[in-house]
């Protein structure tokens, strides 16, 4: 049983109303890992009434954690990415499992109310019932359909929209937000929506929250001009993602999303290990409550109290019962934070950056592939060090000092160019992995167990300001870093004294302009 995720499991043995917090400061919400009933057939054509006893097995599932969440408090819970209808359809064979959802700018409808307004909206109907009745927002990812004719030039041959859509309901039952997927993962059933949207919606309880879709969280838009543009500092980001080790599993890249952007983030993962997917949490820019379970075969309930605005983060409450990350600022891209850490003043910053240049042989470095991207690495070949390895326009440069099993090898990595797998988009990346085995070959094949215990300081001229901070230690249990932030116009992450195995280290950086360009 992984300690990352077991705290999470007393949520469910004890109220989380037990922790004594100040009500105008905090809100209590819930995430909620789901593990769906499938399709077996997603590519057979089926009827309404067919796809409708599917996604009822799976709404079932939904109202019993609506009520569950209802007794802990709960003033929104949010619903992972196609938790309802499943994925891997076909443009026609997805036609029956979608319902046409009107924009709430300019339609008011509450469903469970108005039931009839609109044909062939059971899914809403249901959805709109159990905030009404949970008396808490709800947020949930449904197909929808919006029909178009020849007059808008980016209409479909057969004469409809198909979107990946995010829904959100008050907690009368209203529907009070809609947001189309603007960047699809393999997903041929959906189109892209013409234009970029940037979604949001009010709450009484912590103000506006922005809505997001899995894929969208590493591209420029509409996430960075939501969160920058608009000021949000509550996001939610139903997912349905499959973890890439080392550097992209879910609870990674939900954590660093949180710290680099200084927001609170509600994010729900599908929960089906057999495709690599599991991974959900609740984040403030310094403090995780987050679930990762490869062998359960069940769903999981997150539930924890949120401070409103992401400066109170520190605060973040959730009782004895969570994992908590300690920190003590918040940390957006220009800031820098900092406890008692393996940090150096200028001067000790220049006599480093020397002796990295003088200690790092170039016949030590060596290429494997990390993340379908080749990496020029050098191996960390003793228990402390200073080295140096650079890639394109970027070097990172690594000062160490650690207690190494003998039988683990690690590895410095650096990469600055296009990623072109699963998606196209320009990334730099400084990076230190453990290696699966003790050959160079091994280095960037994904693991999650690692007994070494290192003290390190890493860091990299970047040309980008967007860059994600990643600690992974043993069985997939995050870690915070010391201190983070820009030096010399280098970006600097430290870590000293990890209770466990460091696994993956990494400063991951988004060149969104650079994005264009290929």
């Amino acid at each position: 049983m992984s300690s990352s995720w077991l705290p999470l499991i007393l949520l469910l043995f004890y109220p989380v109303a037990l922790v004594h917090i100040n009500r105008n400061e905090y809100y209590t919400a819930a995430v909620y890992e789901h593990r769906p009933v499938l399709n077996l057939n997603p590519q057979s054509l089926v009827d309404r009434q067919t796809a409708l006893r599917l996604m009822n097995y799976n709404l079932d599932i939904y109202e019993e954690q609506v009520n569950l969440a209802s007794k802990q408090g709960v003033k929104i819970i949010v619903f992972p990415e196609d938790g309802i209808h499943g994925f891997n359809y076909s443009r026609a064979s997805i036609f029956p499992f979608l319902e046409p959802i009107p924009n709430p700018e300019f339609v008011k409808w509450n469903p469970c109310i108005e039931p009839d307004k609109f044909r062939g909206t059971e899914v809403l109907n249901r959805l709109s019932c159990m905030a009404r009745k949970g008396q808490m927002f709800l947020v949930a990812n449904v197909p929808g359909k919006q029909l178009c004719n020849s007059s808008d030039p980016h209409c479909p041959s057969d004469g409809r929209y198909q979107f990946n859509t995010n829904v959100v309901f008050s907690s009368d039952g209203a529907l009070i937000a809609r947001y189309f997927k603007q960047n699809l993962y393999f997903e041929s059933a959906f189109n892209v929506p013409p234009v970029v949207e940037h979604v949001k919606f009010e709450t009484p309880f912590a103000g506006t929250f922005g809505i997001l879709t899995c894929f969208d969280l590493l591209f420029f838009e509409p996430t960075v001009t939501l969160i920058e543009k608009y000021g949000i500092q509550q996001v939610v980001l139903p997912l349905a993602w499959n973890n890439q080790l080392p550097l992209l599993t879910a609870i990674q890249a939900q954590r660093a999303f949180a710290t680099a952007f200084s927001i609170n983030l509600l994010a729900p993962n599908i929960h089906s290990p057999s495709m690599e997917m599991t991974g959900s949490g609740i984040y403030t820019p310094v403090k995780s409550v987050y679930y990762h379970n490869m062998t359960n075969a069940e769903g999981k309930l997150i539930v924890a109290h949120v401070p409103v605005t992401a400066s109170q983060s520190h605060q973040l409450h959730s009782g004895e019962f969570c994992k908590l990350k300690k920190a003590e600022h918040d940390c957006p891209f220009h800031r820098y934070i900092d406890k008692e850490s393996f940090v150096f003043t200028e001067g000790e910053e220049d006599y480093h950056m020397s002796k990295v240049k003088q200690g790092t042989r170039v016949s030590d470095v060596f290429y494997a592939e990390m993340m379908y991207d080749n990496y020029t690495l050098l191996p960390l070949l003793s228990s402390k060090g200073e080295l140096k390895v650079c890639h394109n326009s970027l070097c990172c440069y690594l000062v160490y000092q650690g207690t190494f099993n003998d039988n683990e090898l690690y590895a410095l990595g650096v990469f600055d160019g296009l990623h072109t797998v699963h998606g196209t988009y320009y990334v730099q990346v400084c990076t230190v992995v453990k290696c699966s085995g003790s050959s160079y070959t091994s280095c960037g094949v994904g693991v999650t167990d690692a007994d070494s215990l290192i003290n390190f300081k890493l860091w990299g001229n970047f040309s980008t300001k967007y860059i994600f901070p990643e600690i992974l230690s043993s069985e997939m249990t995050l870690d915070l870093a010391d201190s983070m932030g820009w030096e010399n116009n280098y970006f600097f992450m430290s870590r000293s004294g990890m209770s466990s195995g460091l696994v993956t280290a990494a400063l991951y950086g988004r060149w969104y302009s650079k994005d264009k360009e290929w």
